[in-house]
């Protein structure tokens, strides 16, 4: 489709794929943490993954190649300690030296617009081109270049814009898969800053502007049970349907908007006075700041108690 921004063809309404976002956490873990044990990201632009997979195994005291069952579990486990995104969102390490597959605690869905959006294919103008000479040197580029006329060294090119869209992109964290890959609170924590500043690492002219506008809205299972271990097994089963926990968030457009062109366009709530037994709702607007738990932050200003 020529790289076209993603739509659902029967709505319209603008698609942002998991793995986009998932790229982004990715970039803003490797920039702010790459240094750190641990902080490894094992899916890598231009990178061969069978070779973070035999780092891995030989980390783990086992031969890169080795095919036994201990030797594939020893990988799997090493490459959870290794990668921050392996013990995240998972990974398929089955492959070349194998480490086996991992399932992620957290996982993202789709982004999905609030509304309908128009891609705009817009025609611009390369004031220059990149023609290849076959074994040529300086003094050919510049030969061939004097013989061209003007308007033959000249391209042209077309960029895909969205003027404007509204997102919403849901996610799911298993406490029992977390348990299995040792993704832990402070992965937790590093995750939601990663989501609160992927977009402000990755400004180009066609998103430049693209920006988490809302804080973090976290469910957090807490369990009803008086008796503790029983809380907690209920905690980790969880308390309440997840879809039954996103219908608590509504964004609708304000009165007389025809053409949203900000978030400010739309008026947004979340019913805290109809939230499930057992579950407790969170707001985190900074990235290094702490979690406001039972109600909204006085600076959401666009974020209301339905």
């Amino acid at each position: 489709m020529g790289n076209t921004p993603r739509i659902d063809p029967q709505t319209l309404n603008g698609i942002i794929t998991d793995v986009a976002t998932k790229r982004r956490i990715r970039n803003y873990v490797d920039l702010a943490y790459h240094d750190e044990p641990g902080m490894n990201i094992i899916i890598q632009q231009s990178t061969n993954i069978n070779r973070h997979i035999a780092e891995a195994k030989r980390a783990a005291g086992v031969e890169d190649c080795a095919k036994e069952k201990n030797a594939v579990y020893a990988g799997r486990q090493k490459a959870c300690e290794l990668f921050y995104d392996v013990r995240t969102f998972g990974a398929v390490m089955s492959t070349g030296p194998n480490a086996g597959q991992v399932r992620g605690p957290v996982q993202i869905t789709f982004g999905k617009s609030m509304d309908p959006i128009l891609p705009m294919d817009i025609s611009i103008t390369r004031m220059a081109v990149a023609e290849a000479i076959s074994n040529g040197k300086v003094e050919d580029y510049q030969k061939k270049e004097d013989e061209t006329s003007e308007d033959k060294l000249r391209t042209m090119g077309r960029k895909q814009v969205i003027p404007f869209g509204l997102y919403e992109v849901r996610g799911f964290i298993s406490a029992n898969l977390a348990a299995e890959t040792g993704f832990d609170d402070e992965d937790l924590k590093i995750l939601f800053e990663a989501i609160l500043n992927m977009y402000e690492h990755d400004h180009s002219a066609s998103k430049g502007e693209m920006a988490v506008v809302s804080p973090v809205i976290i469910f957090k299972h807490v369990g009803t049970d008086s008796d503790e271990r029983q809380r907690v097994k209920q905690a980790k089963l969880g308390c309440a349907p997840a879809h039954k926990l996103f219908e608590l968030v509504h964004v609708v457009k304000k009165d007389g908007v025809k053409y949203p062109r900000s978030y400010t366009d739309y008026d947004a709530s979340v019913a805290l006075n109809k939230v499930p037994a057992g579950v407790h709702v969170g707001f985190q607007t900074s990235p290094y700041g702490e979690i406001s738990w039972g109600q909204i932050p006085e600076d959401e200003t666009w974020l209301r108690n339905g």
